[in-house]
């Protein structure tokens, strides 16, 4: 270990043993309700689990759905949100020799990750690669994993077929664009809800781009590649923007629905996967987590790979104080958001 390393972890395990041991958290305390912070005293690590230094964490809708009741997995009260982190190890149980003391990780502990300091099991970490900063690995896990599984695990993408994204301004859907268009060489087009959501889709590496709220998404689609269709769609809408979408693909297209942001979840046509032999699919990317779970580590380490390399570059849209997680939310719930929302934690 360096002499650098050395130091480093010195100043963690002092920093840590400060200061009353007691850290802030962002805690749930009732649904439907803000968030407050509060301190929290920290409890031992167990033999498997590893204590983390959180610097960044990641916002999602699904923190936000948590925190109203409404998401799949229910949290008994009182929570912390925040499924996605990056951040230094303080410190490791005595089964853990994946990780040590200082070292640089991204977490995905499920949730607990708005909080100062987080304890999660070894296998929810991920070493974070030297060129690689702290603030861009917390963009990455969600977003690049589910974007690198939708694209390359689930649709199949080949390298000069045409991916249809829809709302592509958000932070998976910049991670498409970014991944399709950089990695597997694809063409893209980025179909978003205003003119100033194209412009940023475009500036990520989108060939075209169209606004669904000016008309016919698959009228406008039509006109960029005539009646041949897109080879596959990325889809996070749903409702009538995901029926457009299906209506545009080419012959056995493949469309994968990896969430419903418009809030109406469509009923599936069968008649049109007949018609053109196409495929639907779903990618619920967690659950992978359980049911696949080298499968799932490998998107994550891809990315941080891609990441390290320079061939993708997550777009970071706003960064809040751990203090400002409500007005966080309240900008991701309005639809202000473009790209991937952080909490900072330092």
């Amino acid at each position: 270990m360096s002499v650098c390393l050395l130091l480093l972890s010195l100043l963690l395990r002092t920093a840590w043993q400060g200061c009353g041991r007691n850290y802030r958290a962002a805690l749930c305390a009732e649904l439907k309700r803000p968030l407050v912070i509060e301190e929290v005293t920290p409890r031992p690590v167990q033999p498997h689990e590893v204590r983390v230094n959180v610097h960044f964490c990641g916002i999602n809708f699904a923190d936000i759905l948590a925190c109203q009741g409404q998401y799949q997995e229910r949290h008994q009260l009182p929570f912390t949100p925040g499924m996605e982190f990056s951040g230094m190890v303080l410190e490791t149980g005595t089964d853990v020799s994946t990780v040590k003391e200082g070292d640089r990780v991204i977490g995905l502990p499920g949730f607990s990750g708005m909080a100062e300091e987080c304890i999660t099991d070894h296998k929810n970490l991920w070493q974070i690669p030297e060129k690689v900063s702290l603030r861009e690995a917390a963009a990455l896990p969600v977003s690049y994993g589910t974007a690198i599984f939708a694209l390359e695990h689930r649709a199949c993408t080949q390298p000069g077929e045409t991916v249809l994204v829809t709302a592509a301004a958000g932070a998976t859907g910049l991670a498409v664009i970014d991944v399709a268009t950089n990695i597997l060489q694809a063409k893209v087009i980025a179909a978003a809800g205003s003119d100033e959501k194209c412009q940023l889709a475009m500036q990520s590496g989108a060939q075209s781009s169209v606004n669904y709220s000016r008309g016919s998404l698959k009228e406008a689609v039509g006109k960029l590649v005539g009646s041949g269709g897109v080879n596959v769609v990325i889809d996070m809408v749903g409702g009538d923007i995901f029926l457009e979408a299906l209506r545009s693909l080419a012959y056995e297209g493949r469309i994968v629905v990896v969430g419903f942001a418009g809030g109406t979840i469509a009923s599936v046509p069968a008649n049109l996967l007949l018609l053109k032999n196409v495929t639907a699919m779903g990618l619920y990317w967690g659950r992978y987590r359980q049911q696949n779970f080298p499968v799932f580590s490998r998107s994550l380490s891809s990315a941080l790979q891609y990441c390290q390399e320079g061939r993708i570059q997550p777009h970071i849209g706003e960064v809040f104080e751990l203090e400002e997680v409500n007005d966080a939310f309240l900008h991701v719930t309005q639809r202000k958001s473009t790209g991937k929302v952080l909490l900072s934690l330092k």
